[in-house]
């Protein structure tokens, strides 16, 4: 079921690279009808949201529903088990305690005599999380709601908006609502994809446009997002998950199995791959897939994902290995050898590694605190997982004094006229004029 390749040098990557694009669904196939809804969320408003709600959410949907009450996500906190609640609280406390490590302060420096500069930190004023359904709400996506919605906090966003598609009857499943009143977040819409996507970057009626978009979603959402990148902000464009596991010889079979699967039950589109330089392993382990699959809740998923995505790489050594992996950037690196500290420095382009045997991908998706969110399809190469830098802005500041700007107006003005940019150079050379000419009254 699962592919293989042998990757021995750089001279191998041609044909692992060709195999990996095959994951990039072409988004012009379906550009042309996002781009429609779209244009008719921008001109219709509440009534493009209800519209295409009801063709594929709810039949039913009303425009009252379209907002949950905060009634409705005390309601619901109250509902759930409070084991369940108080699990949420602790998984929301640990990111929240690893993005507080993210903020940056404004600052300030006297660079020479008469300038100061210096970089002002802001968080952007509203922020809009995208929050996948998860089978029509039957598994809340509370993992992803905790994600988007934290660093948004930390790094102070005033007003932060949450969208997230309904059920068939049009309600919002009670763990999302629930996670919501836990986490004080007052706005939350019952509106999902490209057209939720259009309701934060344009605006309606009912919800007011934001100034940034974060949040997975499917191909339709991510390239809802893409379209309206320059109107609002995004985090990223993501694709399906992925995970790529380098392991030796004394690595479990049965674990990296179990490892493999986490991730291909997300997706049909998602990736899975296992790297060694050990092939017994790799046989074992796909054995060990086959075995597992069997009657597994997403069987058929998974099975598709590993039947197009999953791979076996044989390496000539770990170091290779590591090589491969960072020509592949995945989402999600495991370490599962002997000394994965050792190996750290030469890893370049992954969205986040997890070190050792006992640190399996899901550790990282629900609870230890670092965000979930991070870059896919090897755009980790350029790219990081979502943070509290993603929800604020820089802007710098020059104060400068009359001595500094005599003292180097020649050079600003030769600059200026260098580029053809005539007033450019006079801004500067009227200020010093004005003043050598007062000073040479003052003295007459």
């Amino acid at each position: 079921m699962l592919h293989f390749f042998s990757y021995q040098n750089s001279s191998d990557w041609g044909e692992l690279q060709a195999w990996s694009k095959s994951r990039r669904q072409p988004a012009a196939e379906i550009e042309n009808t996002v781009r429609s809804i779209l244009h008719e969320v921008q001109n219709q408003g509440d009534q493009a949201l209800l519209h295409y709600t009801k063709q594929f959410d709810c039949p039913t949907f009303r425009l009252e529903q379209l907002r949950a009450t905060s009634e409705d996500s005390a309601r619901a906190a109250d509902q759930i088990p409070k084991h369940d609640r108080d699990l949420i609280l602790e998984a929301a406390a640990n990111i929240r305690a690893f993005h507080q490590h993210q903020k940056e302060t404004s600052w300030f420096s006297h660079e020479a005599p008469g300038l100061t500069l210096g970089q002002l930190v802001n968080p952007v004023q509203r922020a809009g999380l995208y929050i996948p359904g998860g089978r029509s709400g039957e598994t809340p996506l509370i993992s992803s709601l905790l994600m988007n919605c934290i660093p948004a906090q930390v790094a102070g966003v005033r007003d932060i908006v949450a969208v997230t598609p309904p059920a068939e009857d049009g309600t919002l499943n009670p763990y999302i609502l629930a996670t919501a009143h836990l986490l004080g977040l007052e706005n939350i819409y019952a509106v999902g994809s490209a057209w939720a996507i259009g309701a934060l970057a344009f605006g309606t009626e009912s919800i007011f446009p934001v100034d940034i978009i974060s949040g997975p979603g499917n191909i339709y959402v991510t390239t809802a997002k893409r379209l309206v990148h320059g109107q609002v902000g995004i985090d990223m464009a993501a694709g399906p998950s992925e995970i790529i596991i380098i392991a030796d010889a004394e690595a479990d079979p049965q674990w990296l199995a179990a490892d493999l699967l986490s991730q291909a039950e997300h997706d049909a589109l998602s990736s899975a791959i296992v790297i060694s330089p050990d092939a017994n392993l790799l046989k074992r382990v796909e054995t060990e897939v086959e075995r597992q699959l069997q009657g597994l809740p997403r069987e058929e998923t998974a099975r598709q994902s590993l039947t197009h995505h999953g791979a076996c790489i044989l390496t000539l050594d770990l170091r290779t290995a590591l090589d491969a992996a960072n020509c592949l950037a995945p989402e999600h690196l495991q370490l599962c050898i002997q000394d994965p500290w050792s190996a750290l420095g030469r890893i370049h382009n992954a969205g986040a590694v997890f070190l050792g045997h006992f640190s399996p991908e899901p550790l990282g998706d629900y609870f230890a605190g670092p965000n979930h969110v991070l870059p896919t399809l090897g755009t980790a190469r350029f790219a990081s997982g979502l943070s509290v830098r993603h929800f604020c802005k820089k802007t710098s500041l020059i104060a400068a004094d009359q001595s500094y700007l005599s003292a180097h107006a020649d050079k600003i003005s030769r600059l200026a006229r260098l580029e053809g940019l005539e007033a450019h150079a006079r801004s500067v050379e009227k200020r010093i004029r004005k003043k050598h000419s007062e000073l040479t009254s003052k003295r007459s």
